[in-house]
């Protein structure tokens, strides 16, 4: 997504413009294409809006399931367990990812891999397994190098590892 503008490097949360996120959920409207419709609660999470995000992704995952591919249901399932992770229900977020991880691996699908890992380890993160955090983190970046990720990719998985030792031993890295 371009909104991105960061991660903040406490919660490692996006880092978005909420009048950007604002304009752009009004410019896709309802239209119905998979893509608009993971955009729509993608921004619909990023702005707070928690309810209508979680109606939209049950039926994204529904349209994913029925008229999509496998790749996209994985991709749906993600983000439907982000907005989940948004709503502190990080033991069902946690589920989703982790049979997302296992099948996305399973096919050899590295990028998306490498995706479910990333939002693995940011919900264990805001849950407090900082192990797992720290875990998922890594396998990030293992599989981000391996599929030749930019260096902004690699970067953002190496903060997230840092922001997990800093949580897990805060005295060892301020003492």
């Amino acid at each position: 997504m371009g909104y991105i503008k960061g991660y903040d490097p406490d919660s490692l949360r996006e880092l978005v413009d909420p009048s950007e996120c604002g304009a752009r959920l009004e410019e896709i409207g309802d239209q119905r294409s998979l893509p608009s419709m993971l955009e729509r609660v993608w921004l619909l999470k990023v702005l707070g809006r928690l309810d209508d995000a979680l109606v939209l992704a049950d039926e994204a995952v529904r349209q994913a399931r029925m008229a999509g591919t496998r790749k996209d249901l994985i991709r749906a399932r993600v983000l439907h367990a982000t907005v989940l992770q948004y709503r502190r229900a990080h033991a069902a977020a946690d589920h989703e990812l982790a049979t997302c991880v296992a099948e996305a691996e399973g096919q050899g699908w590295i990028p998306i891999a490498a995706f479910a890992h990333q939002h693995r380890g940011r919900n264990a993160f805001e849950a407090g397994d900082y192990e797992q955090a720290r875990e998922s983190f890594k396998r990030t970046l293992f599989l981000r190098r391996e599929a030749g990720a930019a260096d902004s990719e690699l970067e953002a998985a190496l903060l997230a590892i840092e922001t997990v030792e800093r949580h897990r031993d805060p005295v060892a890295v301020n003492g």
